[in-house]
């Protein structure tokens, strides 16, 4: 895969996007990530990539000449290397929140360009070019250089050759639905906190099911949301319920301790 960015700040991009995981498989070569800044492509005498906007309004807008040609001159690099266009991707608060769905279906592309905003937005001709929009969340940053590298560490390291232990991508959080359960290192006590005895015992079947029912219930108590009861087994549905009345009981028990004139007190 080859990542292209095109940023204002690339910069910003050295070190994240070079050290540990990524800076090795960019090393060998698993993937490539090229940062152009655009304002290398301004035709503005001041080198200027920004302007008012027609009709008014507060702030300075990305103007499109810029932005479209450094696209189009990463385009022509792309294409002496037989790659195509790939997917080009706005960074903007209005695009399509973010998942872990789309880093799997984007880890599949041969070619990926990330556009990153500044100022107050963008000359909406820059669109005529975009794909895809996307958003980390609702919330509004100084630029879209932090989006893009957090989607490209979750869109790379879902590449084969990335990561070392490619099961791992599969059981952790958000690929399977739902969240991991707790897990333990040693020292299996801790300071009075003990590592669950189940996960000691040797037995694979039942470590498993202890560790679906454990992921049902931070999922159930942290995010419900993520629970959709049609994806779940026959297993699991099983594994939900006990979770549920194992939860109320908990829930009823501190309601009872917390008031001193329930019966039996």
């Amino acid at each position: 895969m080859k990542i292209d960015v095109l940023s204002l700040f690339p910069e910003m991009f050295s070190v994240p996007m070079h050290d540990s995981i990524l800076g090795r498989a960019i090393e060998d070569h698993v993937f490539s990530l090229d940062v152009t800044n655009f304002r290398d492509f301004t035709t503005d005498k001041h080198r200027h990539v920004d302007d008012y906007p027609f009709g008014g309004g507060a702030g300075m807008l990305l103007q499109a000449q810029p932005i479209i040609d450094a696209f189009e001159h990463t385009q022509e690099n792309a294409r002496k290397d037989g790659l195509p266009k790939g997917r080009v991707i706005l960074m903007d608060p209005a695009g399509k929140p973010f998942k872990q769905h789309d880093a799997e279906v984007l880890s599949k592309d041969e070619h990926l360009t990330f556009i990153c905003g500044h100022y107050e937005g963008y000359d909406e001709r820059i669109r005529s070019i975009v794909t895809d929009e996307y958003s980390l969340g609702d919330f509004v940053l100084t630029g879209g250089e932090l989006p893009a590298m957090v989607m490209i560490d979750a869109i790379t390291r879902l590449i084969p050759g990335v990561l070392g232990n490619n099961q791992s991508k599969v059981e952790e959080s958000f690929s399977t639905g739902l969240l991991e359960e707790p897990q333990y290192t040693r020292p299996a006590d801790f300071r009075g906190m003990k590592v669950p005895p189940v996960l000691m015992n040797g037995d694979h079947q039942k470590i498993a099911l202890w560790n679906q029912k454990e992921a049902l219930r931070r999922t159930y108590l942290r995010r419900p949301d993520l629970i959709d009861h049609s994806k779940l087994t026959s297993t699991q549905k099983k594994l939900f319920a006990d979770v549920r009345i194992e939860e109320e009981e908990k829930r009823q028990d501190s309601t009872d301790k917390k008031n001193p004139f329930t019966e039996g007190s």
